[in-house]
């Protein structure tokens, strides 16, 4: 136990003795003194020396433990640069975390605190947004393409101008680097224009082995059995057009979060009111995302720009030709295949069944949806179907609400043609019976 240690253990009574010990107390007191509180001589000496220049009050209590300096305390003037540079970079639409505030007092020679440092730093000053729900970074699952060009992945996200109008923003975005290879600010979601920004991004980046959309109409509608405007244009560069899981937006996540540091930027400045001073906009975000904003997710946390030069982009793919001899050996020998129908298992000759009609009036029976009327919304039904035909009838007041033939065994929806039972009695007599 060290001295310090010695003297913070001592009674304060036995702190009161010492300090008002008589100066002519007689030869062997202290030791025996000490002997029966149980401190050593030193431990009497030090609080005698203390009592005698300090005064009595000073010696009552042990001196407080803490250094008299701390190298590593992080002083009020960084503290302060600390909030400012977060102030900053949310003033400016980017991203003002730890992390970020962080590479930026580095780049801006300021001393620069650990992520952790500022992070407490901000919760102290009550500037922090704390987020429960937030996943920890060792729980993310990251998939990246080995090179740029590997794959791009295109998607958009709406804007309002200042005269109440969406537009919509296509941002293309190479996988590996987390570049902005090409924006372009469009009327609406069509193909046309997302052909447009992908040429523009193949004249600025070079062509892509793949390209990574969602399911849209505009984009990739393969998986609704169509080809669509733009898998046929990149098909013809030699590109494969691949996308993700039909609702599962992760898969396009870099994009998704892509257009999440957009919006933040945009709202962050003035409304837009033209499509050509939203494109500016965007155009002068691309430029500070490339190469001005440390990117977290990039090893090192450097730019976009910094990871596209580190590695050699892939091999450009060869373009197919329109007039393919393998292709058209493969067509003469291979018959087509008729189109798959799908029938519906048979029907019991006759029957009833009590259904619910759906909010949009409509009812399943037997694997047919029928197309009812919106009128009747959530009423119950009994169905009395026979071979030929099936009558809808309102469960409470018996009125029948339509009535209609069976469709063909290969056809799953029906619209019927509603009528009641005062509609049969009242019709008038054509003129041409």
């Amino acid at each position: 136990m060290s001295k310090e240690d010695k003297a913070k253990c001592v009674d304060p009574r036995v702190r009161l003795v010492i300090a008002r010990w008589p100066q002519d107390a007689p030869r062997g007191a202290v030791t025996t003194f000490c002997r029966e509180h149980g401190i050593s001589r030193k431990t009497f000496y030090v609080l005698r020396k203390r009592a005698l220049e300090e005064g009595e009050v000073a010696v009552l209590q042990p001196r407080s433990r803490r250094p008299v300096s701390s190298p590593t305390r992080i002083s009020d003037e960084i503290t302060a640069h600390a909030v400012r540079v977060r102030e900053a970079l949310q003033a400016s639409g980017l991203d003002g975390g730890p992390i970020s505030v962080h590479d930026k007092m580095k780049e801006m020679g300021l001393p620069a605190p650990s992520p952790a440092s500022l992070a407490r730093i901000f919760r102290d000053a009550g500037v922090a947004r704390r987020n429960r729900r937030k996943r920890p970074r060792s729980a993310f699952r990251r998939f990246t393409y080995p090179a740029p060009n590997a794959c791009w992945q295109l998607d958009s996200t709406e804007y309002t101008l200042r005269s109440g109008r969406v537009v919509v923003i296509f941002q293309l975005q190479d996988d590996h680097s987390r570049l902005a290879v090409a924006s372009l600010v469009a009327e609406g979601e069509t193909a046309q224009a997302a052909i447009t920004v992908f040429d523009k991004g193949v004249a600025a980046r070079g062509v892509p082995q793949r390209l990574l959309t969602d399911n849209a109409p505009a984009l990739n509608p393969s998986r609704m059995n169509r080809v669509g405007k733009l898998v046929t244009h990149v098909t013809a560069m030699g590109v494969e057009a691949i996308t993700g899981r039909p609702y599962k937006p992760t898969t396009q996540g870099k994009n998704e979060r892509f257009h999440q540091t957009l919006q933040q930027w945009l709202a962050r400045h003035p409304t837009a009111k033209t499509i050509d001073q939203l494109q500016t906009m965007v155009d002068t975000f691309d430029h500070i995302y490339n190469t001005q904003r440390p990117h977290q997710a990039l090893e090192g946390r450097i730019t976009p720009q910094q990871a596209w030069d580190a590695t050699t982009p892939a091999t450009p793919p060869r373009p197919r030709p329109d007039d393919d001899p393998i292709d058209a050996a493969l067509e003469a020998v291979t018959p087509p295949r008729p189109p798959k129908q799908r029938v519906r298992k048979p029907i019991p000759a006759t029957g009833q069944q009590p259904l619910t009609l759906s909010a949009n009036g409509t009812a399943n029976l037997h694997g047919v949806t029928f197309n009812l009327t919106k009128q009747h919304a959530h009423a119950t039904l009994t169905a009395i179907w026979t071979r030929y035909s099936v009558e809808f009838i309102h469960t409470t007041t018996g009125e029948v609400i339509a009535e209609i033939e069976w469709p063909a065994p290969t056809l799953r929806y029906a619209s019927i043609y509603t009528h009641s039972v005062t509609d049969v009695l009242t019709q008038e007599t054509s003129p041409m019976s």
